[in-house]
């Protein structure tokens, strides 16, 4: 980890303009927007941080509050998204697949380029032109904010935009205007002429739509882009949503207070990393574990429990393990790609133990209780650090221990590190009890990193940075969300939940086959989704099924989200895998093969998670 705080890798930026051998203006356009972008996301950020501050304070302090502050907070929600989500088309967060692009010969690696390029055009183009036609048709005042109505879709509208330039300049700083041209041909006439014909074919619009996502993906367009691109070239196939339906579900996706939760949580990450106290979760970790057998794995390991407190994001984590921990353990006798698949494996932690944005998600979208969801991830996530911890002591390779830390060094260390660990009971604690809500909690998480990160005197470089980042990540994972709301409408409209309640209930409907069948249909749509979106497009159909069946739901959906991170390390998307392949440089493959042995570890703790919501 750097001293800035930042987690390389994964917002993207460093990516998009790396390769100049085009125009050198356009080269220091690109840089220049990139700056100017990540500015305005740190702002939008800080901003919005210090608007639920103040409502919370006004609200437990005065039993007041400023009128419309929930709604404007969405609205700046928005304006995020529009400003970061264009920094991240390149990056890990881009949720790009990668893996058929690297076996591909030269000259199919180039047209798959020109079309992934060219579905990133129609999404642009869809995102800023159906904005501006909804902000030309729509009209009315926001009652509690007194703002035209129009300006939430005119900033999804500059949104889009803005991807459409960076695109552009990425392209041409890259010396690449003959792709470039390509891909705007492919993607402009595409999107022109797609609401001119219709298209009659025997499957229903829904299932159209994710076969063209599907392929999207794997001509490498970024997971997003290729779920708007879907959904608006599924209109010809009978689809039910016109271009401004498509363009009003993201909105809509993306405007609930709850997913406020995100870019905080992000934040708090961030900033624990800028104040130091994640080096000292390290170095507590290896005062614990570190002469044992494993010791170095068991240490990263230790690490990620401790770390999954403050982060809530397992990309994050991986970046932050593939950087500090990977050459230590390579130092420490492992092969390259087994460090690697340890930093990876452990990395899923971040998505069970809370605070989850996994769980966040799958709240938004079914109506879980946050709360409930977090308790039950936390002894989730504890069983399966048990099982990663049982399969580091059976793979271990290290050629030497390291000496027993003392006592009084070991507390020594464990008050070094008292700040950051407890900051995830003190989330947890206060949602579970009432206290505040999960999007205050989060506020109140970034509000007391912050404080640690003043009171370790960070440089103003490193809090820019933190807020940069965590503005880019979230704004990433804001527009995954709203893009996958149009297709679970068409999914909806099409009863894909019926059928696919049929396929789970085909054998019966006791529990247990419920149970298994859902967890076989999580794994195949795991091998194929990011957790993000699989869990937007699937949980709200498998909840119900599973709690008729007469399963808890809070148990299942500990179950689901378990399920699908065994998804996040298996080829082809598996984007853990790539987080760490790019920060390491060894490759996608070696790593997968060299993740059996913890694969099989979460595959044994999902079954022990499954008995539970069984029993329960």
């Amino acid at each position: 980890m750097d001293e800035a705080g930042g987690r390389p890798g994964t917002d993207g930026t460093a990516v998009l303009g790396s390769k100049t051998h085009g125009p050198s203006w356009a080269g220091q356009l690109l840089e220049a927007l990139q700056r100017l972008l990540g500015a305005l996301c740190a702002i939008l950020l800080a901003v919005l941080l210090t608007l639920v501050l103040s409502s919370v304070a006004l609200r437990y302090l005065f039993g007041t509050g400023f009128v419309g502050s929930d709604e404007l907070a969405i609205w700046l929600h928005i304006a995020l998204i529009a400003c970061g989500a264009p920094l991240a088309i390149h990056g890990g967060l881009a949720m790009r697949l990668d893996f058929m692009d690297k076996t591909l010969p030269e000259r199919a690696r180039y047209a798959s380029s020109v079309v992934a390029d060219g579905l990133i055009v129609i999404s642009a183009l869809s995102l800023s032109l159906g904005g501006t036609s909804i902000a030309a048709m729509l009209g009315g005042i926001s009652p509690t904010l007194g703002l035209p109505e129009w300006i939430r879709f005119g900033l999804l509208a500059a949104g889009g935009v803005l991807t459409l330039l960076l695109v552009l300049l990425a392209r041409l700083a890259a010396g690449q205007g003959g792709a470039l041209l390509a891909a705007l041909a492919v993607g402009g006439l595409t999107y022109f002429s797609t609401g001119q014909f219709v298209l009659i074919f025997g499957w229903p619009p829904s299932a159209i739509a994710l076969v063209l996502a599907l392929a999207g993906l794997l001509t490498g367009a970024p997971l997003p882009h290729a779920f708007l691109a879907a959904a608006y070239l599924a209109i010809p196939f009978g689809s039910s949503m016109p271009e401004p339906a498509v363009v009003a579900s993201v909105v809509s996706g993306m405007s609930k207070f709850l997913l406020l939760g995100i870019p905080f949580f992000l934040l708090a990450g961030g900033l624990l990393a800028a104040s130091g106290a994640a080096h000292r979760l390290v170095s507590f970790a290896a005062g614990l574990v570190g002469h044992r057998r494993a010791g170095l794995a068991q240490t990263s390991l230790l690490t990620s429990v401790l770390f999954s407190g403050a982060s809530g994001s397992s990309v994050a984590n991986a970046a932050f393990g593939a950087v500090t921990l990977h050459p230590e353990l390579v130092k420490g006798g492992y092969r390259p790609e087994q460090a690697g698949a340890i930093i990876a494996s452990i990395s899923v932690l971040d998505n069970l133990i809370p605070p989850s944005i996994a769980f966040l998600i799958l709240a938004a979208a079914t109506n879980l209780s946050v709360g409930g969801l977090f308790l039950g991830g936390l002894g989730a996530g504890l069983m399966t650090a048990l099982a990663l911890a049982i399969a580091n002591y059976l793979t271990a390779t290290e050629q030497s221990r390291q000496p027993a830390v003392p006592i009084a060094e070991r507390w020594r260390r464990a008050g070094g590190a008292l700040p950051a660990a407890g900051l995830g009971l003190i989330v947890v604690a206060g949602i579970r009890f009432g206290v505040v809500t999960i999007t205050e909690a989060a506020a109140l998480a970034a509000l007391y990193t912050l404080a640690l990160a003043l009171a370790a005197r960070s440089r103003r470089g490193c809090l820019h940075d933190a807020f940069r980042q965590a503005g880019i990540e979230a704004s990433s994972i804001g527009l995954l969300i709203g893009s996958a709301a149009p297709l679970a409408f068409l999914l909806a409209v099409d009863d894909a939940g019926g059928g696919l309640a049929a396929l789970v209930t085909s054998l019966g409907p006791e529990p247990l086959v419920v149970l298994l069948l859902a967890n076989l249909v999580l794994l195949a749509v795991g091998l194929v989704l990011d957790v993000g979106a699989a869990i937007l497009l699937i949980g709200p159909i498998l909840v119900p099924i599973a709690t008729a069946a007469g399963i808890d739901p809070i148990h299942f959906g500990v179950v689901l989200v378990a399920n699908l991170m065994i998804g996040a390390l298996t080829p082809p998307v598996g984007i853990l895998v790539y987080v760490v392949s790019g920060v390491t440089k060894v490759p996608p493959g070696a790593l997968f093969r060299a993740l059996l042995p913890y694969l099989a570890a979460l595959a044994i703790a999902l079954a022990v998670l499954g008995a539970i919501a069984l029993a329960a």
